[in-house]
């Protein structure tokens, strides 16, 4: 797994590149299910989609966005937000908080699916035997490279403090939630 932390006085970056024996279509669904959140994102207390699902529900194959609100606790704070999620299926799943909150001034995720070669990084050890691929990618072809991107800022330098101490704990919290999201949900997923 590639993990990169861009770290400036004001805005954090993180990045993430693991390959996961999972579908694209498989790890959109996980990740377009907001209602679900709670279950793989660390600090996430409780999401829900506050828009009217689009036309043909949340598994159509055409782009749509939904406002959600997402409520997280974290050291003694729990704060909501809403955020805009944009959907494109089997591609990517952008999140922008877009409320004001007391805790974030600046939040946005980025989840990015793609079909994995035999070159791209794995999420355990470098040992690690490559996975097979199907020949043709596609949506319902596995493993994928998942692209985690994490662009935030507190509001409070303190919170940016505490969050840069704890950062490469709760990143690799993320995607150890997540994998573990999928096993429950799919079992081992694509060998």
């Amino acid at each position: 797994m590639m993990t990169a932390a861009l770290d400036s006085t004001h805005a954090k970056f993180f990045r993430t590149f693991p390959r996961i024996r999972y579908t694209q279509r498989q790890l959109y669904n996980l990740v377009a299910d907001v209602n679900s959140y709670h279950f793989f994102l660390p600090f996430c207390t409780s999401s829900r989609v506050l828009t009217p699902p689009p036309p043909g529900g949340f598994t159509t194959d055409e782009p749509y966005e939904v406002e959600a609100e997402l409520k997280v606790g974290f050291m003694g704070m729990n704060e909501s937000y809403v955020s805009l999620v944009r959907c494109r299926p089997w591609e990517s799943v952008q999140a922008i908080a877009t409320s004001s909150t007391p805790l974030f001034k600046h939040l946005e995720t980025t989840w990015g699916f793609q079909p994995a070669s035999a070159s791209s990084p794995h999420p355990t050890n470098a040992a690690t035997p490559p996975i097979a691929t199907d020949a043709e990618p596609g949506p319902n072809k596995g493993p994928t490279l998942l692209s985690i991107d994490l662009d935030y800022q507190f509001v409070n330098p303190l919170h940016a403090v505490v969050s840069k101490a704890a950062f490469e704990r709760v990143s690799g919290m993320m995607v150890q939630a997540f994998e573990k999201r999928c096993l429950e949900v799919y079992g081992k997923g694509k060998e």
